[in-house]
């Protein structure tokens, strides 16, 4: 694959969303064939600073080891353990979500695909701005936000403590 050749970069974390988005990429590599390059971003526990503060190189291999398992349970939840039907390559970068999945994305012809998140409150925001906001505003390709499954939609009205009324109900 030239250095040139466009791909389909996704985010993946486990969540509906990102496996959604997942979905999408890899049907969208099926039609365009080009290569997958799905993306679990990590950090140590604590952050990068508190990392920084206090180094400890098995924490950070734990870490690592952790987000590979994420990333793999992941792609066995998204495609039943069988072969995705596209070119998939995966990987875990160490680096905060948003700015680590703007650099994957670097090629002019790639496209990144996100999973929409989870609907969040103001103060939430606040405390931890939308990766997928970050990426469309600082992506120097096209980015693609694939909608939340309603399965997921259904489940955070359950969190919410007003959804099983509704879900009976249909609504």
């Amino acid at each position: 694959m030239s250095a040139d050749e466009g791909r389909i970069v996704v985010g993946v974390s486990g969540s509906l969303g990102s496996l959604a988005a997942l979905h999408h990429a890899v049907a969208e590599a099926r039609r365009t064939d080009v290569e997958v390059l799905a993306v679990l971003c990590w950090t140590p526990p604590g952050d990068e600073y508190g990392y920084r503060r206090t180094p400890c190189p098995p924490v950070v291999d734990a870490g690592r080891a952790a987000a590979v398992a994420r990333l793999r349970q992941a792609l066995d939840e998204a495609f039943a353990g069988r072969h995705a039907g596209a070119r998939l390559r995966c990987q875990t970068v160490r680096g905060e979500t948003a700015h680590t999945l703007v650099r994957c994305a670097d090629r002019p012809d790639d496209v990144l695909v996100l999973g929409a998140g989870r609907e969040r409150g103001r103060f939430s925001r606040l405390i931890r701005p939308s990766v997928t906001a970050y990426c469309v505003r600082h992506a120097t390709c096209p980015v693609l936000t694939v909608p939340r499954p309603p399965l997921q939609r259904d489940l955070e009205a359950l969190e919410r403590g007003h959804g099983l009324r509704d879900l009976v109900a249909g609504n």
